[in-house]
C-alpha cells in the first residue's frame, strides 16, 4: 500500500505533513429568484444581520451576505446575460442551495492537489471572489453532487 505523496511533504524528523489544510465552512450559497424578498425574509422575519447588495459582474451575480455568527449564507441573484445563476434558476425556479464554500490555507496548493487527484476545477486558476479573496470552484460531479468553492482563508 503506497502512501499518497502528492499531499505530503517531509517536515521535521521526516514526519509527513500536508502542504495545505482545510479550514472552516465560510458560507452556504443560495440562488434566489427575488433578492429583495429573500433579504426581507432573513432580515425582517428571522432577524438576521444582512449586508448590502454587492454586484460581481465578473461572476455574473449580485450577492448579499446573511451573517449567522458561526458562518454566513450568501444569497445569489443573476447579474448580466451570462449568469450561471440564471441557468440554475431556470432548472430550480424557487431557488435553492447552489454551493458550499470551504476555506483553505493555501489555495494554489489545494487546487494543484485536488486536480492531481482527478477532481475537476471549473477555474484554471483562482479568481477574486465576493470577499476579495482568491476562490476556485470544483465540479459537482466530482464532489458528491455538490458544487464546492474553495476560498483562501
Amino acid at each position: 500500500h503506497k502512501k499518497n505523496t502528492r499531499l505530503m511533504s517531509t517536515g521535521a524528523e521526516g514526519v509527513p505533513k500536508k502542504l495545505w489544510s482545510l479550514g472552516r465552512l465560510n458560507h452556504v450559497a443560495i440562488a434566489v429568484p427575488n433578492l429583495e424578498k429573500s433579504v426581507s425574509f432573513y432580515r425582517d422575519i428571522l432577524g438576521a444581520q444582512v449586508s448590502g447588495v454587492l454586484p460581481l459582474p465578473e461572476h455574473g451575480v449580485s450577492t448579499v451576505f446573511v451573517n449567522l455568527g458561526n458562518t454566513k449564507l450568501e444569497l445569489l441573484h443573476p447579474l448580466g446575460e451570462k449568469s450561471p445563476i440564471a441557468n440554475f434558476l431556470t432548472k430550480n425556479t424557487e431557488g435553492g442551495i447552489h454551493h458550499v464554500c470551504l476555506e483553505v490555507d493555501n489555495i494554489e496548493k489545494a487546487l494543484a492537489d485536488v486536480t492531481s487527484l482527478n477532481i475537476r476545477s471549473l477555474d484554471k486558476k483562482p479568481k477574486i471572489g465576493a470577499h476579495g479573496k482568491p476562490v476556485v470552484f470544483l465540479h459537482p460531479k466530482d464532489c458528491n453532487g455538490v458544487l464546492v468553492e474553495l476560498e483562501q482563508a
